[in-house]
């Protein structure tokens, strides 16, 4: 297992942090601000560099968001949340359909958070020893583009998979396959243990499956 930290993570797009917080799905019609045309014109350079620089390989990108979270007790900080019992039970069952269907990632990399460690180890009881895990401590507070560089950086795995949060995790699967498709997808929502299973075609990336518990 590999810790990496931000400074190991290749910064692929310089987003500012307003605009790394609003869904790629916000792009107005009508442009009549500066503020307005400089975020169309960052959203515009994002899509170029997702069509030229997210190739295979990977060619299946794997995403999964973290099962359901205890509520913070007090003094507690968010990212020590762990998993509640309920979060516990829909690991293990998205983790063992996942590998019933034949989805075993050869590199996974998980959040440093408790809630996704934890969500991995049911991942790590099932998917067998060829799999390689990385925790990034970067993934908790990251926003689309450190997500976007983690998948890019992985030229050498076939298969790889992002064990993270949401709003950034739903952000990342839109930047992927298009707004249309992720409404068509999830018309609720990103749900707690939900795994989406993209894979590269010759006309971009395609939702293939969506597993839940």
């Amino acid at each position: 297992m590999h810790i990496l930290g931000t400074s190991r993570i290749r910064r692929i797009h310089s987003l500012s942090d307003a605009s790394r917080s609003r869904p790629i799905r916000r792009i107005a019609p009508q442009l009549t601000e500066p503020a307005d045309r400089r975020y169309l014109f960052e959203e515009i350079e994002l899509r170029n560099f997702i069509m030229s620089r997210i190739v295979p390989p990977p060619s299946r990108i794997y995403l999964l968001r973290h099962a359901e979270a205890r509520q913070p007790s007090p003094g507690q900080k968010d990212f020590d949340r762990p998993l509640s019992e309920k979060g516990y039970a829909a690991a293990e069952i998205v983790a063992d359909e996942a590998v019933d269907k034949g989805y075993r990632p050869d590199l996974i990399i998980s959040s440093t958070a408790p809630r996704c460690r934890q969500t991995t180890e049911a991942l790590q009881r099932v998917v067998g020893p060829s799999a390689e895990f990385r925790f990034v401590d970067a993934i908790y507070n990251g926003g689309l583009d450190v997500y976007l560089s983690l998948i890019a950086s992985q030229t050498d795995q076939q298969s790889v998979m992002l064990v993270a949060h949401n709003p950034t995790i739903e952000q990342t699967l839109e930047a992927l396959i298009g707004h249309e498709a992720l409404v068509r997808a999830l018309p609720r929502g990103y749900p707690t243990a939900g795994l989406a299973v993209i894979d590269a075609t010759p006309s971009g990336w395609m939702l293939t499956d969506f597993v839940t518990e």
